[in-house]
């Protein structure tokens, strides 16, 4: 019989069933490596922040960078929460976190609705951004604006792209809109900030 499958498919120029099954969980496999990935650079990106807040003395700051970073390396890992840390954080689980920062990530340069994230975390938008909060410890807003900011960066280091076209691939109104947000995650001024890692030793 299977004999008899391979030639039909032989003749009419079919892939077997199970080379397309085969190929369609590597391309699976592929994309959740992306995405993991993805959440180890940002976890690292939190860590190196936190780093930073606590040698400024910044406790707070630390603070919250470190739990984003756990709730990263959850999302990365699968792992499930602590004894007693669900009903002490009702925050989301896994699985939601790795869907809403995945869905953030392929969406910074468009406007990102909390109602589309509540709806691929499956809670109402209330519930989301208490659940949010708790798990990646800011707002959805917050985190969104922190990864645009994060998303500037790289492109300051990887292009020659101008500020005005870096804040439109990152999901900003204009250059002031990118200044206020760098400034506020970042201490200083893309520009400034761009300058000082083109020219180190000036």
């Amino acid at each position: 019989m299977q004999e008899e499958d391979a030639v039909a498919s032989h003749r009419t120029g079919e892939r077997p069933r199970a080379a397309t099954t085969a190929l369609c969980a590597d391309e699976a496999t592929a994309e959740a490596t992306r995405v993991a990935l993805q959440r180890l650079q940002s976890a690292f990106v939190e860590l190196s922040t936190a780093l930073n807040e606590a040698l400024r003395d910044k406790r707070s700051n630390t603070a919250a960078c470190l739990q984003r970073a756990r709730a990263l390396l959850e999302g990365v890992e699968g792992a499930p929460l602590q004894p007693g840390d669900m009903g002490r954080r009702q925050g989301l689980a896994p699985w939601q976190v790795r869907r809403v920062m995945a869905h953030i990530d392929a969406h910074l340069s468009t406007p990102i609705r909390n109602k589309d994230l509540a709806a691929l975390a499956r809670r109402s938008p209330y519930h989301f951004n208490v659940a949010f909060r708790k798990s990646v410890g800011s707002s959805p807003h917050e985190y969104i604006m922190r990864r645009r900011t994060e998303r500037a960066q790289r492109l300051m280091l990887t292009t020659d792209k101008t500020l005005i076209e870096i804040a439109a691939e990152c999901g900003l109104a204009d250059q002031p809109h990118l200044t206020r947000l760098f400034r506020r995650f970042v201490g200083e001024s893309p520009a400034a900030w761009r300058r000082a890692r083109a020219n180190p030793l000036a």
